[in-house]
Parts: structure tokens; sequence; C-alpha cells
């Protein structure tokens, strides 16, 4: 499902810490120390993600790690940057992925930032996170914290941004790191068979920004500096491979369709239906269409689209995701269970799959499946906000008030809303077995509360 509000791509996750103090805190911390200014979100959306980790899962290898250590996800910004804050979760923004056009210069983005990872260059970020209370860019940093551990769609509640230059500051590597991270990825690209020749595209595609004042470079190049030494070591990387490296088809396959879905949600309907006749992939193409006719209310022409790609790739449970989506935005409840029951069958690992067919079961008038559902989501994604909102709202119609106070103090706290959490977790202590699982969590709430008002 991929929407800020409505349109299908929601919003989530971060660093995994043990338990939900940790991730209220950074909420908490982010609105006792920011200023508003611009908002952060993460773009989810399953089919999305499942195409990065295809194009990552060889580059991980490569560097020793797993797609269950290391993540990739989706910045909602239309600017071309990526970064990483810690040893789980490298960050792409939307606009670097739909600037660039080809799968090795997003796989040595990516090589790129598990360079810093692998080199160890987060240890003095995180060391700095501590004298930078006072610095505007530590509520960005922690706002998109708090999203990615479990932020809502549209990021609701976290619009606790703060001015872009002490975020470029905050995420900016020294020379030599950037360095040491191209040296990492020239090895792992060439041990997992990609063309490094991405990272000297990559290169080139700044070599002109360093001659830019600091307002009109990208921010890419603010927070990774380029020398032309850099550039040189690339192309000499490059020109002293004695083996060829062919295109993959795989990889130039999910390059397209994670491009492709992303640009059909963000730009005009009409921009996609006038480019779309031109992809390469049948499948991809009908896929872009069904979502610029769904965007402009023409439901048939959607179905129909999204039917012939299902017809194209039977087995892919991403595609009948997608027409649940367009079900159940357009308020065909039973339709739209059906269609998340069999994306649910055909990808029976994906908390946001599941969540969508919790949705579409509870507005069917399934309740109990639905809370049922939205429970084993939950369990295998547990900061996830929105989830967190139907959740409550399921426990409350299930007789369930004390769970459901819970589920909304645990909510306001990652949104950043530390009076209203404390509220419903009280609430919710007064109802809940005492010393429970779910008693010990509001207390959680209201510790991590009182920290703040203490730190005020």
């Amino acid at each position: 499902m991929i929407c800020s509000h409505g349109c299908g791509m929601g919003f989530d996750r971060f660093f995994r810490p043990a338990s939900i103090p940790a991730l209220i805190l950074c909420a908490l911390l982010s609105l006792a120390w920011s200023r508003p200014a611009a908002a952060f979100g993460l773009l989810r959306d399953a089919d999305i993600e499942h195409g990065l980790t295809e194009l990552s899962f060889p580059i991980l290898r490569a560097a020793g790690l797993s797609s269950r250590q290391v993540q990739v996800l989706v910045v909602d910004d239309p600017t071309f940057n990526a970064f990483v804050l810690d040893h789980r979760t490298v960050f792409v923004h939307s606009g670097l992925i739909l600037k660039i056009d080809r799968a090795p210069m997003l796989q040595a983005v990516i090589a790129h930032e598990l360079g810093h990872i692998t080199n160890g260059h987060l240890a003095r970020r995180m060391a700095n996170m501590q004298n930078a209370r006072s610095a505007a860019g530590l509520g960005a940093l922690l706002a998109l914290a708090a999203a990615a551990a479990g932020g809502s769609q549209g990021a609701v509640g976290l619009a606790l941004g703060t001015q872009s230059s002490a975020l470029r500051s905050f995420l900016a590597h020294t020379r030599a790191e950037e360095s040491a991270a191209d040296q990492a990825a020239e090895a792992y690209l060439s041990y997992a068979g990609v063309d490094p020749q991405g990272l000297v595209d990559l290169h080139e595609a700044f070599a002109g920004q360093e001659m830019l004042s600091v307002a009109n470079q990208d921010p890419y190049m603010q927070s990774h500096p380029l020398t032309r030494d850099r550039l040189r070591a690339a192309q000499d990387f490059v020109a002293a491979q004695t083996r060829s490296f062919a295109p993959n088809p795989q990889h130039e396959y999910w390059f397209a369709r994670v491009r492709g879905k992303l640009s059909a949600f963000t730009r005009a309907p009409n921009w996609t239906l006038l480019r779309a006749k031109d992809d390469p992939y049948d499948d991809i193409r009908l896929m872009r269409q069904a979502v610029a006719y769904h965007r402009l209310n023409q439901l048939p022409r959607a179905l129909a689209a999204i039917d012939a790609a299902i017809a194209l790739r039977p087995e892919d449970g991403y595609y009948y995701d997608l027409k649940g989506q367009f079900l159940m935005e357009t308020r065909n409840w039973k339709s739209a269970v059906a269609a998340y029951e069999q994306a649910n069958a055909l990808a029976p690992n994906e908390p946001l799959i599941l969540a969508g067919l919790g949705r579409a079961q509870r507005a069917a008038g399934q309740r109990k499946a639905g809370l049922k559902s939205l429970e084993a989501a939950r369990a295998r994604d547990f900061r996830d906000v929105r989830v967190m909102h139907d959740l409550a709202l399921a426990y409350a119609q299930d007789g369930q008030p004390g769970m459901a106070a819970l589920l909304t103090a645990e909510r306001y706290a990652l949104q950043g809303r530390p009076e209203d959490a404390a509220i419903h977790a009280r609430r919710a202590a007064m109802q809940l077995p005492r010393g429970s699982p779910p008693w010990q969590r509001a207390q959680d709430v209201l510790t991590t509360s009182d920290k703040l008002q203490k730190r005020k």
C-alpha cells in the first residue's frame, strides 16, 4: 500500500530498540527540542520495499550482512540524498530513485551507505547526539527516527523537522570516511557482480556541484563531500577490472518496478499515462497505468489494468495488494478482503499486506478476523502507528477498553504528543491487570513522560 494520505503509500520505521520506551523517548525528545519546520516521513509500500530488498540482497551478502539485519527504506523527499543513522537501516530519498536511471547506480548508493556501517562511521555520529540538544538538527533527526521506528501514515504528528542545514551538518561524513565508504562499495559491488561503473556515474552526476553555492547544491553533495580524487579513484577501480559486468535482468526489472510505482504515485497521472506505454516490462506498464487510472477515479480501467498485470504474474502477491488498495479506497470492502487474502497467501511475511487485510476485514464487518490480522501485523512490525490506530479501534469494538487506551497512548507517544499519551496511559493502567505485560507498557509511557518533564 503506497501513500501519505489516502493514496496508498504509508510512512513508518527506523531502528529497533528492545522496548517501546526508547522509541517513545525519541518522539518525546524531538518534541521538546525542535522547532516546527519541514516534516519527514517514510513512504511505506510492501512492493517497493520488496524490490529494494531484491536490489540490496547481493550487496548485503558481499558486506557480510543480510536483509534481516539491514533494511532499505524510502524517505518522502524529492531531493537526491541517502544516509544511515544506525546499523539497521539505509534511508534513500524518493527523489534519488526517480532521478537515476540504472539499477547499478542505486546499488552503488546502497553499497556506499553500507560502507559507512561496516567501517564504523556511525560511532562518531552517535557520540555527537549527546552534544546536539540545542541544535535544530536534532529535532529533525529524532522526528525521522521516531517516524522510522513507528511513524504514521503521512508522518502525522511528526512535523517536528528543523533547519535542513543543521540536519545536513549532523549527517555529514568526513572526506576520509567518504573515501573509505567508496572503497568498501567498490569491493561489495565487484563481489556481488554488480557493475561498479554505477559508482562512477553517481560521482559524475555531482562533479559540477562543488562549484555551486551551498544553497544550490543537492543534499547528497553536502552530506557526502565529493573530491576529484574520489571520482578518479572510482574510475581507476573500474579501469583495473579484468572481468566484465553484464546487466542483471532481475536487478533491472526490480529497479524499473520500484521506480515505476514510485513515480506513478508521486507524479501527475497524465504524465504517467503518457510515458507508461513505453515501459519495456508489460506488467510494470500495466501497473503504472492502473495507478494512474485509480488516481483519476476511473476504477473500471484501474481494475482492468491491474488484472492484466496479475494475469502476467499470477503468483505476485504485491499486485493483489495493489488491487486490494484500489478496492479499499473505493469502498468495495468485500472485494478488497478477497484481494488482500490472495496477496497475503502469496506474500505471507509482509506485515504491510497483513495490515491492509485487517483494515479491509474490519470495514467489511469481519471484526474478529480484522482484529486477529491487525494483531498479527503489529506482532511483526510493532512500530506501525497506523496499525496502532486501527488496532485501538478494533479493541474498543471488541470490548477491550484497556488495550484500546494502551494502543492509543503508544500511538500518541510515537507521534510526539506526550500529554495525550500520558492521559491514555493512565486510563489503560487503571483497566489492565496490574503487573501484566500490557500494564507494564502503559507504565513505560508514563515513565518516559515523567523523564521529559524533568528534562524541561
